[in-house]
């Protein structure tokens, strides 16, 4: 009797929030691969069925936890520093989205059109149009801030080797550069090999790139 009020007491506790938490949980773990309807129930304990008492099906799942892991992103500050505050959101999002592997792409492939992301894009616009660009400027410039921050993020996600191994990968794979036929490919090989170059990416260095270039457009 008294496991039974339990069992109730925890199915009347689910919320819609709830799933999508254990959602982002079960992403982080496991890979955006992993969620299905089944595994999400096993997690919070309850009959699949009753999710759908929340969520309409997984599509909504889908866009549920794009907009919690948005919410953890900074949004800019209208009638702030136009730069710092973009840099400000373009490392924020970085550093989120390596926390959730799996939130890039569903950002980049779906019409995400929730409220937290309409106000993440909204103050982007109002940062950027109040600084001076016009909208279709400052249309082109979170586009293509947002385009070289993810890019870095799917490809420091999916690189197959650690900056540590960066040296010995370099010297084991050197017989194939050779320098007559990659003369600059091999004699940067050979700097990571020395370690006079450590190869490693730099996120700062892109972003600084990319909003100097933005700079010409403001005015």
């Amino acid at each position: 009797m008294a496991k039974g009020k339990r069992v109730a007491k925890r199915r009347s506790a689910l919320t819609k929030d709830r799933v999508l938490n254990a959602a982002v949980k079960l992403a982080d773990s496991g890979g955006i691969d992993s969620l299905s309807m089944r595994k999400l129930a096993q997690k919070l304990r309850v009959e699949a069925m009753s999710l759908y008492n929340h969520v309409a099906n997984k599509d909504e799942i889908l866009d549920g936890i794009v907009e919690k892991v948005v919410g953890e992103i900074d949004v800019p500050l209208i009638g702030g520093d136009w730069r710092s505050e973009m840099l400000r959101r373009a490392n924020s999002a970085h550093l989120v989205l390596m926390q959730h592997p799996w939130a890039t792409m569903l950002i980049v492939s779906r019409p995400n059109v929730g409220p937290v992301m309409l106000r993440y894009v909204d103050a982007t616009i109002g940062c950027l149009v109040e600084a001076g660009f016009s909208y279709a400027d400052a249309d082109h410039a979170w586009n293509a801030i947002d385009s070289y921050t993810y890019g870095f993020t799917l490809q420091k996600l999916n690189f197959p080797f650690a900056p540590e191994e960066y040296a010995d990968v370099a010297k084991e794979f050197l017989p194939q550069i050779p320098q007559d036929g990659f003369p600059y490919l091999h004699r940067m090989s050979k700097e990571i090999i020395a370690k006079s170059h450590d190869g490693v990416h730099d996120l700062q260095f892109g972003l600084n790139l990319v909003l100097d270039g933005l700079e010409s457009l403001r005015g």
